[in-house]
């Protein structure tokens, strides 16, 4: 049976690189009209030109996912634009400051905590309301293995601890707004290309270091590669679609058993 979410509005924050752009086309394909939060209009831009060169649609909704009113804008945007919102991704967020706990400042952890929790937070705050009319809402949280399922990134505190909270918050939320129809699910993914990997600060990681030796690669379904963004995407648009229509408070871990071999 073929995924379709024909008749949906899809608002994916994070939307214009990575994971976010895989899940963004994706739902594009599937039939969504689709609503892209980032923070650069340009690579927002691009990504909507690549989903419209494919036949699909989609606009603009920038906003930086820390800041209340400008997330309030981008829903007002997406509902203005189209009169309805069916699923939301939150997906946007920063690996951050990877640093031993002493050294880690008040601002790199506040920075980290903000964008990818409260950023969480403040995503289904601004669309609930729009997703309760819908009566067949859907959220996606993207969280992690780290902090759920796997805990030796050291350094890696911060970060973990944040996505320990989507995963808390996404189960809270599934009790919460089951009577409004609306599921709520999180996806975990393990080590996937991304250029997220590239805008994380490590710093005097050596000093806290375990000394564990694990054969070469750490994700055993793959030889030690990568997974490919598409993975997620195709796991967060069945979530988003009828074929999931009885699953909700669900964690999923997509990382090829990654966390399995590292917690």
């Amino acid at each position: 049976m073929k995924i379709s979410l024909e008749g949906q509005v899809a608002w994916i924050t994070g939307g214009s690189s990575g994971i976010g752009l895989s899940i963004a086309k994706t739902a594009a394909k599937c039939g969504a009209r689709v609503a892209i939060t980032a923070r650069d209009k340009t690579e927002i831009q691009e990504a909507i030109d690549e989903i419209v060169a494919d036949g699909g649609t989609a606009m603009s909704a920038p906003a930086d996912i820390s800041k209340s009113n400008e997330l309030e804008e981008a829903v007002r945007l997406i509902y203005q634009a189209w009169g309805q919102i069916d699923f939301v991704c939150a997906n946007a967020g920063v690996n951050g400051t990877w640093a031993p706990i002493d050294e880690l400042t008040p601002e790199e952890w506040s920075h980290t905590i903000d964008l990818n929790l409260t950023g969480t937070y403040l995503t289904i705050h601004h669309s609930l309301p729009y997703l309760k009319k819908s009566r067949r809402g859907s959220i996606v949280i993207m969280s992690s293995v780290n902090g759920t399922r796997m805990f030796s990134n050291t350094g890696a505190s911060a970060y973990a601890v944040s996505k320990a909270g989507q995963l808390a918050l996404g189960q809270m939320l599934a009790l919460e707004l089951a009577p409004s129809k609306i599921r709520v699910n999180v996806i975990c993914p393990g080590a996937f290309e991304s250029a997220i990997h590239d805008q994380t600060e490590r710093r005097n990681l050596e000093k806290i270091e375990s000394e564990v030796e694990f054969p070469e690669g750490k994700v055993p379904l793959l030889d030690g590669e990568m997974g490919d963004p598409q993975q997620v995407a195709n796991l967060a648009v069945f979530l988003a679609s009828d074929l999931a229509a009885h699953i909700t408070g669900t964690p999923i871990w997509i990382d090829g058993a990654q966390s399995l071999f590292q917690g």
